[in-house]
């Protein structure tokens, strides 16, 4: 479960083509309505060399297509969402999620207008603090403050509005002095999405966002508990949840990745292990970053091995520490970290069972309040991983929404 070698890797990719006509694709051509039906969405990372796959995610029935953005990881993100949108037709196309500290405002802005220009009507904007990305570099993620003021300015942007702009510690007014000559498209409003864990990060997302971008335990009870919290500050900030004046229907997507199981299969035997041990070692990841940074304590389901784990991070001299925790980020799991894949890690998560029994659980995450689920699966297994939630998952929850040929 190493990093993919050059050869072995290719050849897998290349064959895949062969492969995956033999898979169902009960849920291609799917496209989700306004009818409250739960969403199905990748995130996937940048990767500029492989278009053929984000036109599978398309093919395959999934609403929206996240371009995660880490710099220090990946390709660049607007480079891969360009590629997205002149590959694609229907697909939800945006950031999963852009990071405020690395590109003023004004930047991001732009970034995502252009895309809008080639694909009108179906970009997004996905917004954070930083975590890879800030933290790769050596920096903790820009505070509330700064993202709240940086919300401010960029929903005003995206929107094709003028609006005082803080950079370098200047405010200047600003605005796009050619949005009618082709370059960009403001037209097509793009919904912002904005990823906010903590209570204070989602008091200020509830000011300026459509819509919040979690990663939680995959429970009812994590689910309802952000709901309700994100709703009291929405009201509180005079924007309630689908209310008159909302622009798009509100969206709560959680980043995990989901993986089926056959009858009778382990949650942590070797195809799930493959499947889903690249995000759920993250968990652990960020864990390491929570307690090393701000003094956190870990969730309890890492106790087992967190001892292990801290003392294996910390063989690395703490000046290159913060490029040890990353390494294989969502990609793949380190040889050296495969036996911190427990059960309990996993289940934690991700979201693993049988095609039935991951349906019931969908239902009770919809239930509480869940309107998208975004798979984020390993390199080497994404196309198995997500044909097999297509094909055996997303189909029950079809129901209202509108069907067109592949």
């Amino acid at each position: 479960m190493g990093k993919p070698g050059g050869r072995s890797h290719r050849r897998r990719h290349d064959t895949f083509e062969a492969r995956i006509v033999e898979t169902p694709r009960i849920g291609a051509g799917l496209i989700r309505g306004n009818d409250g039906a739960m969403e199905f969405g990748v995130c996937t990372a940048a990767k500029i060399d492989e278009p053929e796959y984000l036109e599978l995610i398309e093919t395959l029935g999934y609403s929206h297509l996240w371009v995660a953005d880490s710099q220090m990881l990946w390709s660049d993100c607007y480079a891969v969402m360009t590629l997205a949108a002149l590959r694609t037709k229907r697909i939800k196309i945006g950031t999963g999620v852009a990071v405020a500290g690395t590109r003023p405002a004004a930047v991001t802005a732009a970034a995502h207008a252009t895309i809008n220009r080639i694909a009108p009507g179906r970009v997004f904007c996905g917004i954070g603090t930083g975590n890879t990305a800030m933290r790769i570099m050596g920096h903790k993620p820009i505070s509330t403050g700064e993202f709240d003021d940086y919300l401010r300015t960029l929903r005003q942007l995206l929107d094709g509005h003028p609006s005082d702009v803080n950079w370098r510690g200047q405010t200047s007014r600003t605005r796009h002095l050619m949005p009618d000559m082709g370059f960009v498209d403001f037209e097509h409003r793009m919904p912002l999405y904005v990823s906010a864990f903590g209570p204070k990060a989602t008091a200020v997302a509830a000011k300026h966002a459509d819509g919040l971008v979690v990663s939680i335990p995959p429970d009812p009870g994590s689910v309802r508990s952000v709901r309700a919290r994100y709703e009291d500050h929405a009201r509180a900030a005079g924007r309630p949840v689908n209310g008159p004046e909302t622009k798009v229907p509100f969206m709560l997507s959680t980043l995990t990745t989901v993986f089926v199981l056959a009858e009778g299969e382990a949650v942590d035997s070797p195809r799930a292990q493959e499947g889903c041990g690249a995000f759920a070692i993250v968990g652990l990841h960020y864990a390491y970053e929570q307690w090393r940074q701000y003094g956190r304590r870990p969730n309890k389901v890492f106790a087992e091995v967190w001892d292990d784990y801290v003392a294996a991070v910390e063989e690395t001299p703490e000046e290159e520490r913060h490029l040890r925790i990353h390494a294989g980020h969502n990609c793949w799991v380190l040889p050296s970290e495969e036996r911190f894949l427990t059960p309990d890690v996993i289940n934690a998560t991700c979201l693993v069972g049988t095609a039935p029994q991951l349906v019931d659980r969908l239902r009770e995450l919809e239930d509480a309040g869940l309107t998208q689920v975004m798979l984020l699966p390993p390199l080497a297994a994404k196309e198995q991983v997500i044909s097999d939630v297509a094909a055996k998952v997303m189909p029950a929850f079809a129901n209202g929404a509108q069907v067109t040929p592949a």
